[in-house]
């Protein structure tokens, strides 16, 4: 077995036998990995605690000989105290691990959505914006390639007049081509500035009807790209 070091955020954990637990990991430079962390459920597991969902560390790993590597060494790079300590903060972080973890590949390297994601987390971190999961799922979908058509009708390609949203057919339609729902002006363009450069405007917005309607969006638009729900943000909205 080789070894080899990275950075990971930690995207999910579930128990394995007594004592050892398996860590989904997303790695800087490995992508997506699924490792055994053994002895971590002891008391006195010299980092167990350190492999908790959305914890960013420094790794140590020895690659194994199926689906699973092994943990041997595990290092707090950035701990997200006041995420950790508030519900809101909890329920974001937990739809990002979660939007990252049904999108990355095993294995295949992806550091800019690593980085995105470690970004995604320091902005909750620090300081919780309303509209961050829904923007940060948006520009997941562009990094896809994949991001819905919002500037002009996706039937005709007309821009002006009223749209529709049509998160099925790829974007928005015009009333000539028919279908979708309404959507406001408003949502549009902060959904379009997010699409194309203005995110910290975005971010900024206080919460509201626009930031409800744009996380709407966002939010349809990933769920119908995955094809299943994100169960940490609908039961963060249920709380």
């Amino acid at each position: 077995m080789s070894l080899y070091r990275d950075v990971a955020v930690v995207l999910r954990t579930h128990k394995l036998g007594e004592a050892d637990r398996i860590v989904v990991l997303m790695t800087r430079a490995t992508g997506k990995v699924r490792a055994v962390a053994k002895g971590v459920r002891r008391t006195g597991s010299k980092f167990g605690s350190r492999l908790e969902p959305g914890s960013y560390v420094s790794l140590q790993l020895h690659e194994g000989r199926g689906e699973l590597d092994i943990v041997t060494q595990a290092e707090t790079v950035e701990s997200f105290r006041h995420t950790r300590e508030d519900l809101s903060r909890l329920g974001r972080a937990a739809s990002l691990l979660e939007a990252v973890e049904q999108l990355a590949q095993d294995r295949e390297p992806s550091p800019r959505l690593h980085d995105m994601l470690v970004g995604g987390l320091r902005t909750i971190d620090e300081r919780n914006p309303p509209l961050v999961a829904g923007a940060f799922f948006l520009k997941l979908l562009a990094v896809e390639g994949v991001a819905p058509e919002l500037d002009a009708c996706v039937g005709c390609g007309e821009e002006d007049g009223e749209l529709a949203l049509a998160i099925e057919a790829g974007g928005v339609r015009c009333r000539s081509c028919g279908g979708g729902r309404s959507v406001s002006d408003e949502a549009l363009a902060v959904s379009r500035a997010v699409l194309g450069g203005g995110l910290n405007v975005a971010l900024s917005l206080p919460e509201g009807a626009v930031t409800h309607e744009v996380e709407g969006i966002a939010t349809s638009a990933l769920e119908g790209h995955i094809e299943r729900r994100l169960r940490s943000l609908h039961v963060l909205h249920d709380i």
